[in-house]
């Protein structure tokens, strides 16, 4: 059985900030917004957890490991480098949509995300211990995505491709397991996921095939951090690569550095 730690991050009052004292421009917003992410990534990363963008002014991190202490610290870093802070909901659940959904109240609670009072919320549940299995994350790759698109169509062509088979995607693993999907660039989905079967996976992929036309693979890892469910997955999907397969777990052995 799974047990997922999510974190929400969200910008305190970031609509208001980027139109006073007047609009600003919009590739300084960019700018701050890519290196919020690119802070938060490093951050985390370096505990063994994941981010992931979404809309940027909401993140969402996959903290199995990170207790309360860490948490804060990671306010105080944003708080003495950035103009804008954030505020943090933390939840644990077997599923991976019940950690984020529970996550999220905890934020909402103390105000909206407009509220100039509301600022640094830190407010949650922690994981007090971890095991090899707590994390279930699964890699998925658009087959021959160079072959199909890059090499054949124009860029935002290419583009639309790939996003409508990540869209459908992250509807259908949410809506039918309650798993939490991001596109990592390139051609790359990373989801995490409850307990699936191989059927459960390739009924996913199915799915995007018949809806969207797009053709996927998948390898899934199970471990103790994101860093270690990740890094199996990734040798999962090798897996898929070399043997011609579509879905893949990986040994145990595939958990190391």
């Amino acid at each position: 059985m799974t047990t997922t730690q999510l974190t929400l991050v969200q910008i305190d009052n970031y609509g208001p900030w980027t139109v006073t004292p007047e609009p600003r421009r919009e590739m300084d917003l960019q700018t701050l917004q890519s290196r919020l992410f690119a802070d938060l990534a490093q951050f985390v990363g370096s505990r063994d957890a994941y981010v992931f963008f979404t809309r940027f002014d909401n993140m969402v991190a996959v903290t199995n490991g990170l207790d309360r202490d860490a948490h804060a610290k990671l306010q105080e870093s944003i708080r003495n480098r950035y103009p804008v802070t954030i505020s943090l909901g933390v939840n644990v659940a077997e599923s991976p949509i019940q950690a984020l959904e529970a996550a999220t109240e905890r934020v909402q609670e103390a105000g909206s995300a407009q509220d100039q009072s509301r600022t640094e919320v830190l407010a949650g549940e922690y994981l007090a211990e971890t095991t090899a299995d707590d994390l279930a994350i699964a890699h998925f790759d658009v087959n021959d995505a160079t072959g199909k698109y890059t090499d054949q169509l124009n860029e935002f062509d290419s583009f639309i491709q790939i996003e409508q088979g990540y869209a459908s995607l992250m509807r259908y693993m949410r809506e039918e397991h309650g798993a939490l999907s991001f596109f990592v660039g390139g051609d790359n989905i990373i989801s995490v996921c409850p307990d699936l079967t191989e059927a459960d996976y390739q009924g996913a992929i199915d799915h995007v095939h018949e809806e969207a036309g797009v053709d996927l693979k998948v390898g899934v890892g199970h471990g103790a951090n994101a860093h270690d469910a990740g890094i199996a997955a990734k040798h999962a999907l090798e897996d898929c690569r070399y043997e011609g397969t579509t879905v893949e777990f990986a040994e145990p052995e595939a958990l190391a550095d």
